[in-house]
């Protein structure tokens, strides 16, 4: 039902979020509140680029297609199902950071949450529809307005290459964390595509479109690049969330606790030093840590009486690690650098 121009049902959880806007609502997760791998709806983050509409219960798909069709959310829920602990982050995480300052909404740390998702695997929706010359598939949201400075309505629309879409971990979701996907979460159908930044994982899906050609709309090659390049997977991030930058604290043992993520591969690796580059402490991820979401991470330190800068770094299975200083690029996109965590132990 909307109300006063805010969808509202008995789904909506109850927002404990830091609001960078209203409308269209985006808002970031409370990092230093947070325990556990799970961050509940009501405090997970919410991009949203439009007004929240009222997602639609079933999905059309169309396009290089031996038949159009239309598939219902009761039919994708008789699919066999699977549950995905993914973490989901916005490729504008740590904009703020960047000079000089580019557009665009000015995340801090917390465009960035991880939930259990669950639904079919696309492949299982779409795939004995394709016809061999698929080459992208185009998803569409419900979503529609007008970007600034393009003078015309469109919808939210991403597309994936053929050979990610036809992978087992590309979800239709329909739960999250157990529950219906409340609206501002893109209910009650999203697409769920683990390991990318968030733009790949269309909200309120609508429409499944099968393309013969790359798609080049607003979304694929005006936002979400870097030097022209459309983004993808995730840049591992370690963020450190207790104790806060600037805090007083007691002398004797602190513990620094904190995220690591990383979508291009797994995180194997979480460091935590002084910004002189002082070793205080290294840990591994455990092999069977779960692939697409972060690992929550602790070291118990001892400090000397003064001022300390601390930096946490992840490196991943593929080598890749953050840079000491933001990488700028025009839109603000993938800034993992290591940020500083400024504390000051008291005598």
């Amino acid at each position: 039902m909307l109300v006063r121009g805010r969808w509202q049902t008995d789904r909506v959880p109850e927002r404990d979020l830091l609001v960078l806007s209203d409308e269209p609502l985006n808002a970031e997760t409370k990092l230093d509140s947070q325990r556990g791998p799970i961050v509940p709806a009501g405090r997970h983050y919410v991009r949203t680029h439009f007004g929240i509409p009222s997602g639609p219960s079933e999905i059309v798909i169309t396009g290089a297609v031996r038949e159009s069709t239309t598939v219902t959310l009761d039919a994708i829920r008789m699919l066999p199902s699977r549950t995905l602990a993914v973490t989901l982050e916005c490729a504008g995480n740590g904009r703020k950071f960047l000079e000089p300052p580019t557009p665009g909404e000015q995340w801090g740390l917390g465009a960035v949450g991880t939930a259990k998702w669950t639904g079919t695997t696309l492949r299982s929706v779409t795939e004995r529809a394709w016809l061999p010359s698929a080459v992208e598939v185009l998803f569409r949201g419900a979503d529609e307005g007008e970007p600034k400075g393009l003078g015309r309505r469109i919808a939210y629309e991403r597309s994936l290459p053929l050979e990610i879409a036809r992978g087992d971990d590309v979800l239709v979701a329909y739960a999250m964390n157990g529950q219906p996907i409340p609206p501002e979460h893109g209910g009650p159908l999203r697409l769920i595509v683990p390991g990318w930044y968030g733009m790949a994982s269309v909200k309120w899906l609508a429409e499944i479109e099968v393309l013969d050609r790359p798609f080049d709309g607003f979304f694929q090659k005006d936002r979400y690049v870097i030097d022209g390049r459309p983004l993808r997977g995730i840049e591992p991030r370690a963020v450190i969330t207790w104790p806060a930058d600037g805090a007083n604290v007691s002398p004797g043992s602190l513990d620094v606790r904190g995220y690591a993520w990383s979508g291009r591969a797994p995180v194997v690796r979480i460091d935590l030093t002084k910004s002189d580059g002082t070793p205080l402490g290294s840990t591994t991820v455990p092999p069977d840590a779960p692939t697409f979401a972060w690992h929550e991470f602790s070291f118990r330190v001892s400090l000397a009486t003064g001022e300390h800068i601390l930096f946490a770094h992840a490196t991943d299975r593929e080598g890749n690690t953050q840079p000491l200083s933001p990488r700028w690029n025009a839109l603000g996109y993938a800034n993992n650098a290591v940020r500083p965590t400024r504390i000051r132990v008291r005598g």
